[in-house]
């Protein structure tokens, strides 16, 4: 597995995302990304249940356990690596969860602006 630079959205080292359950397109605890990573699982994000919500109304069931695929659901409080393009258009909802930033990889810009990521930052003082 090839990973491109893990620098998040601060230029800074990338930081774990979570590990119970274990996140990441690698499941590797982290939001690293690479050219096989279509859906760009880069937004480090705090899951909450109004966005688990949101995301199964659009499609995405993220909180029924997928044992055939090792998932096992998601529950309010969680950290998981998601597709920016889910968050963004979350955010435009006004349902997008909380977000770790310096677990929150570079290529997330590609669909999500700093300044709203930011605004929903759980890890800036």
């Amino acid at each position: 597995m090839k990973t491109e630079q893990s620098l998040n959205v601060l230029g800074e080292k990338l930081e774990t995302c979570g590990n119970s359950p274990k996140t990441g397109f690698y499941r590797d605890g982290c939001c690293n990304t690479g050219p096989d990573d279509l859906g760009n699982h880069t937004v480090c994000a705090i899951v909450t249940a109004d966005f688990l919500d949101y995301s199964k109304a659009q499609g995405n069931d993220l909180s029924t356990p997928r044992p055939e695929f090792g998932f096992p659901g998601l529950k309010p409080g969680d950290s998981w690596c998601l597709c920016a393009g889910r968050w963004q258009q979350a955010f435009e909802a006004n349902s997008a969860p909380r977000v770790k930033l310096r677990a929150t990889h570079q290529r997330a810009l590609e669909a999500c602006e700093l300044a709203d990521l930011k605004a929903h930052a759980a890890d800036l003082s």
